[in-house]
């Protein structure tokens, strides 16, 4: 794709006309018209405007990018860009520049697993990639955004209103995820764990706009149903759920809470996860689903409220990464505070050794 056609997709992608672009430009419309067919060159001044306008960085436009992106974007010819595919463009330019000066920062993925096919298979899928994240059969998986550092997928929580659940990208080396922040935290999490099925079984680009929205066969319906039994593991969710409902004091509801507070998922994801090993009835399931929990729940019953994926996060070892760069002077404060992604100030940042006086010497004399 071309300087010009990609001008032309970030142009439609925010709605504007070329003469409405132009004009903030401050160039003619037919100048314009001439840079997105290739007729007119476009000046470095130029395009920095057009860029600041659009959204994007400079590179963006003269930088094919990722390999699985420019691929996705080939194969989709004329359809403008998604917020989430240039958020992930943006990111993926970030890791692939920190892991280039520090490759220490991801871990490898093994061997890819293979696709599911059937509702089994997904089942199969998670018990394995629970044993590949060092879990038990029975045990919760708290902190999954940093468990899945440990098999190289790097994931980022970023607030994209109403736009898609997460998409993640493939890399030469691990992967890279974004997850919608705005989403509330149960919801977060099962969308990195969808998201962790396209990692594991190598999809090189995936957009999820509605993880577990509906009821459609298919591999996304299957890495649902694999996401749900990661983060509701099927002997311990029984064992526990009879626990909780047979309590004398106990009612459907207060099981529920429990349920989704213990095994940190949404009330819908905890209904259909119910459903499908047969411990509910459609309409006890639909009474959990409009369980919501509230601050008397928390106090009653000393649960935890979590906040795992708020809007915005970054992986650890992306962070240790960049504050290793910023401590070798690999990059300046303003690069690492950008790298960062607004998530440090600079007085946030480490103390950089003290220049010893001889070093000013040699390059002032």
């Amino acid at each position: 794709m071309t300087v010009g056609e990609r001008i032309a997709e970030a142009r439609a992608e925010r709605g504007l006309t070329q003469e409405q672009l132009a004009a903030v430009v401050g160039i003619g419309r037919s100048a314009l018209a001439k840079v997105e067919t290739g007729a007119r060159r476009v000046s470095a001044l130029e395009l920095l405007a057009i860029a600041r306008e659009l959204g994007h960085r400079v590179e963006w436009f003269v930088d094919p990018g990722p390999p699985a992106l420019a691929s996705y974007r080939t194969s989709r010819p004329g359809i403008a860009t998604q917020s989430i595919d240039a958020r992930l463009d943006d990111l993926v330019r970030d890791v692939e520049f920190v892991f280039e000066h520090d490759p220490g920062m991801v871990v490898d993925q093994q061997q890819p697993m293979d696709r599911p096919t059937t509702a089994r298979e997904a089942d199969a899928l998670a018990a394995d990639v629970r044993a590949r994240l060092g879990l038990s059969s029975d045990e919760p998986v708290h902190d999954l955004s940093t468990l899945v550092t440990s098999i190289g997928l790097l994931p980022f929580s970023l607030p994209l209103g109403e736009g898609a659940d997460a998409g993640t990208v493939l890399l030469q080396s691990g992967g890279v995820s974004v997850v919608n922040g705005d989403l509330q935290v149960g919801r977060r999490r099962l969308a990195l764990a969808h998201e962790l099925g396209h990692y594991v079984i190598a999809d090189e680009y995936s957009t999820d706009w509605r993880v577990a929205a509906s009821d459609t066969e298919g591999l996304e319906a299957r890495l649902d149903r694999f996401a749900r039994a990661l983060l509701l593991p099927d002997t311990d969710l029984r064992r526990r759920w009879t626990d909780w409902v047979a309590t004398d004091d106990e009612t459907l509801r207060d099981a529920a809470v429990r349920a989704g507070s213990h095994y940190r998922v949404d009330m819908a994801t905890l209904a259909r996860r119910l459903t499908e090993l047969r411990l509910l009835s459609p309409h006890e399931a639909d009474e959990v689903r409009r369980v919501r929990t509230r601050r008397a729940d928390i106090v009653e019953k000393n649960l935890l409220v979590h906040h795992e994926l708020a809007p915005v996060s970054l992986p650890r070892p992306y962070e240790q990464a960049v504050l290793r760069l910023y401590r070798q002077e690999t990059v300046t404060v303003d690069r690492a505070l950008g790298l960062l992604l607004g998530t440090f100030d600079e007085e946030s940042l480490p103390d950089l050794p003290p220049v010893v006086e001889d070093e000013v010497w040699s390059v002032t004399s």
